[in-house]
C-alpha cells in the first residue's frame, strides 16, 4: 500500500496530542518514502531505477533540493513515480516552495499514465479547489479512476461528491471516467 501525503497532512489537523501527531507523521514520512521507492520502481529499468533510488536517499535525510533535481528530470522524461513524487513534494513544500499549482502539473502528467496515487490527489485538488477551480465533476471523475485501480479510500470521496452533485453531473463524471485512457509518453 502506498501512502499519500494529502492523507496525512489532514489527518495532523485533527484534535489530540501535538507531539505524538509530529511523531506520528515524521515516521510515516519516512516509510513513505521507501514505499514509493519500492512498490514505484519494481520492474523499471536500472538506469532510472539507480536515480530514482539516489532521490529517495536523498529526500530521507531531508535533502529535498537534491531529490527534486534528480527527480526532475526523470520526470520530464516521462517517469511516472517522478512525476508523482514531485506532485507531492510541490503539494507539501518539501525543499522547494509549495504550489498548488505546480503539484497539479506533475500529478496530473503522473495520473495521465494511470498512477492511481496521483488521481486520487487530483480528485481531492479538484474537490477542494486547490490549484484549480473547485470542479465536483473532475473530482469524481478521478476518485473513481483511482478507485477502480485500488484505492480504497475513493470510495468514501465519490459518496461525498456525489452529495453535492446532480444527478447529471453524476452521470457525466461516470461517462467521463469510463471513457478515460492513459496516455502513453514516448
Amino acid at each position: 500500500m502506498r501512502l499519500t501525503w494529502r492523507k496525512f497532512r489532514s489527518d495532523t489537523k485533527r484534535g489530540g496530542s501535538v507531539e505524538l501527531s509530529r511523531f506520528f507523521y515524521e515516521k510515516v514520512k519516512f516509510l513513505s518514502w521507501i514505499l514509493l521507492g519500492l512498490v514505484l520502481f519494481s520492474g523499471s529499468s536500472d538506469a532510472f531505477r539507480g536515480v530514482f533510488q539516489d532521490g529517495i536517499y536523498a529526500a530521507q535525510r531531508g535533502d529535498y533540493k537534491t531529490a527534486y533535481e534528480l527527480w526532475l528530470s526523470l520526470a520530464e522524461q516521462g517517469n511516472v513515480a517522478a512525476q508523482y513524487n514531485l506532485g507531492v513534494m510541490r503539494d507539501r513544500g518539501d525543499g522547494v516552495p509549495q504550489s498548488h499549482k505546480e503539484a497539479i502539473k506533475w500529478f496530473r502528467l503522473a495520473a495521465e499514465q494511470g498512477n492511481s496515487e496521483a488521481q486520487y490527489n487530483l480528485g481531492v485538488m479538484y474537490n477542494q479547489g486547490e490549484g484549480v477551480l473547485q470542479d465536483n465533476v473532475l473530482a469524481h471523475m478521478w476518485f473513481n479512476l483511482s478507485g477502480s485501480r485500488g484505492i480504497e479510500r475513493a470510495t468514501y470521496k465519490i459518496k461525498k461528491c456525489e452529495e453535492k452533485m446532480s444527478p447529471t453531473q453524476i452521470e457525466k463524471a461516470r461517462a467521463m471516467a469510463r471513457n478515460w485512457r492513459p496516455k502513453k509518453i514516448v
